[in-house]
């Protein structure tokens, strides 16, 4: 066994040190399990593939598995192949996940992230229960006294103190790969529910109102198991000519901003979603005469390492560390250095929308496909296939200073437009959307009503090659809705769907 006792500081904790194979005793079959862990860090991994391994053997267990965000393949992926998850939230990237649930093998409970933790707080689970077992990966086991531990997270924070607080049994993971340095760069905090509920005293991005570490109670800790097992983080796209162009008509706008005075000289802070359309955008700010920039946000990825690296970053804040595997093994080789710009939370916090509110954050995601009326669809293809879930986006986009949404104007090498006339799938309504942004151009939505916004959205974002038909529907509509408030023909609303799916392609032929 691995040998994890000087990282383990508790003598009551060290006594339940233990394999992954016995750990897995303690999951029943139809039980709520909680893992730490948001996008492919600071997940458990040797109690999920020791469970796969059990159920693959012949044992009998379903959970509902709830996690802060996506998680790396031991847990997602090989329990999906398992069959071990019953139901799943709040959001995934695994394909193997995902084919189970767009084929209704798993329930599937999409919602923002930061209401994830407070709805298993309320109970609002399907069997109406909390977390039964939360499976949490630590770099370290402080010793508290009068009973109580501290869990110190590593790459992730996600919900993990909120699911350890409400949980009946919690099984710790100590994970050798995960330097002990680590210790200090989080700010754990689970706020009060109503009616006790108080306000959030963050006012700036580097502002810190927790503890370091995860409070818990020894006599909840029912096994201790060590672990050797790397994070899975994702490579990232290069960054194209399309994304590289984003970038830079994101920097344009912002300098127009800054001119007009509705900008600072180093902007507001700032929210990047997920991927590597997000993380390029981020990247163009490196080349930018933009300086002492913050950040709050849900992932730290590549491109605020890379802002750090210019000198131009003070500090971000989020819920998890999500870089490329080479950009991790810098941060680790470098962790001091990168350690004092950057603060992890609680999810529940780091996407708070009273927060975002208060500081005024500008917040820049990815769509996949925006309509003619800026209507923005972020998780759905063609109006009934998940992709991943809606995320954070929500979070911010409705209660941000801004609200910024990137998409290339076309995908699947033309196949497909992501400008069309009516979204099959609306995650954030126009009301939620300020800006939207491709390689195009930029549309600058604000105080235009629908009939006003869809000339520029065609002119702005979509593709030359599906300009034409927008906007011969766009004028047929008005004269057919009479000039109303958001004209549409309902007969042909969705017909770039329906031609995707007959033919392969959106374009007409």
């Amino acid at each position: 066994m691995i040998d994890i006792k000087d990282r383990v500081k508790s003598a009551a904790a060290a006594a339940k040190i233990t394999t992954a194979e016995k750990a897995v005793e303690y999951i029943k079959d139809g039980m709520n399990v909680g893992v730490s862990g948001f996008t492919p860090s600071g997940y458990p991994k040797a109690v999920a593939l020791a469970l796969a391994a059990k159920v693959k053997a012949g044992a009998k267990i379903k959970i509902n598995l709830c996690t802060g965000a996506s998680v790396g393949p031991e847990l997602d992926g090989e329990l999906a192949k398992a069959g071990v998850i019953a139901r799943r939230m709040p959001y995934q990237t695994n394909k193997d996940l995902r084919d189970a649930i767009n084929t209704g093998k798993i329930a599937y409970f999409d919602m923002q992230w930061s209401a994830a933790a407070q709805n298993i707080r309320y109970g609002f689970l399907n069997n109406r229960r909390g977390i039964d077992v939360m499976i949490v990966e630590a770099c370290v086991i402080k010793d508290l006294g009068n009973g109580q531990i501290g869990i110190v997270p590593t790459t992730a924070l996600g919900n993990t103190p909120s699911y350890v607080q409400t949980a009946k049994q919690v099984i710790i993971e100590v994970n050798t790969t995960q330097p002990v340095e680590l210790e200090g760069m989080h700010d754990c905090f689970v706020p009060l529910d109503p009616p006790n509920r108080k306000p959030i005293m963050i006012e700036r991005p580097e502002d810190r109102i927790g503890t370091t570490y995860v409070p818990c109670p020894i006599d909840k800790v029912v096994a201790v198991v060590p672990c050797d097992v790397t994070d899975k983080t994702r490579s990232l796209a290069a960054i194209d000519d399309d994304a590289k162009k984003m970038g830079e008509n994101l920097v344009d706008f912002f300098n127009n901003e800054v001119k007009a005075g509705r900008l600072p000289k180093n902007l507001l802070p700032l929210q990047s979603g997920v991927g590597s359309v997000a993380n390029a955008v981020i990247n163009g700010l490196v080349n930018s005469n933009f300086e002492d920039l913050t950040v709050y946000t849900e992932v730290i990825q590549d491109g605020m390492f890379d802002l750090i690296d210019a000198g131009k970053l003070r500090v971000a804040s989020g819920t998890a560390l999500s870089p490329s595997p080479d950009c991790l093994k810098k941060f680790y080789a470098n962790l001091a250095k990168y350690k004092e710009h950057l603060i992890l939370r609680p999810q529940e916090i780091a996407n708070n929308p009273e927060v975002a509110r208060r500081i005024g954050v500008i917040a820049m995601n990815t769509a996949i496909e925006c309509d003619i009326y800026g209507n923005v669809n972020s998780s759905h293809i063609c109006g009934t296939k998940l992709m991943n879930g809606i995320g954070g986006s929500c979070d911010f986009a409705r209660s941000g200073f801004l609200s910024v949404f990137f998409t290339n104007s076309l995908a699947k090498k033309g196949a497909i437009s992501s400008v069309v006339k009516f979204c099959s799938h609306i995650d954030h309504s126009e009301h939620d959307v300020s800006v939207l942004v491709s390689e195009r151009g930029v549309a600058d939505l604000r105080g235009l009503s629908p009939k006003e916004r869809a000339p520029l959205i065609i002119d702005k974002i979509a593709n030359p090659i599906y300009q034409p038909e927008l906007t011969d529907y766009f004028e047929r509509a008005c004269k057919a809705c009479g000039n109303s408030q958001t004209p549409h023909i309902l007969s042909e609303a969705f017909d770039m769907y329906e031609r995707l799916a007959k033919t392969g392609t959106m374009q007409k032929k």
